[in-house]
């Protein structure tokens, strides 16, 4: 930091990361598990870009946090989706590419992208 405007403008942008994982009932939840395995796995990137893509978008209704475990290491990066009033959707082997269709297709579209799902990984 070279200025006391330099630390304002970044509490400003950070009170607006902070503001993305305000919880409540009524909103989507977007976890991303970031426990040693995960983050191994590529979660860092994953976690940026849910960010990110809910920041572009303007949505307010979305909180975007981490997690520890999830308890499916194998199936890491994981992210878990929860939209009030319907069950949780369980997304695996993330990459950073991919958030922005689980974006639009399922946060905002309403329609799970099913070739993501841990339903379709198990036999």
């Amino acid at each position: 930091m070279k200025s006391l405007e330099e630390l304002k403008a970044l509490r400003d942008k950070l009170q607006g990361e902070v503001s993305l994982r305000d919880d409540g009932d009524d909103k989507t939840k977007v976890l991303v598990g970031m426990a040693t395995c995960g983050i191994a796995a590529g979660a860092r990137p994953v976690l940026a870009e849910f960010v990110e893509q809910v920041a572009t978008r303007g949505l307010k209704n979305v909180t975007v946090s981490q997690t520890g475990c999830i308890g499916i290491c194998q199936f890491e990066p994981v992210v878990e989706v929860f939209v009030p009033g319907k069950e949780k959707v369980t997304y695996v082997n993330m990459s950073k590419e991919k958030v922005a269709r689980i974006v639009a297709d399922h946060i905002v579209g309403g329609s799970i992208v099913s070739e993501y799902t841990i339903g379709s990984r198990q036999s």
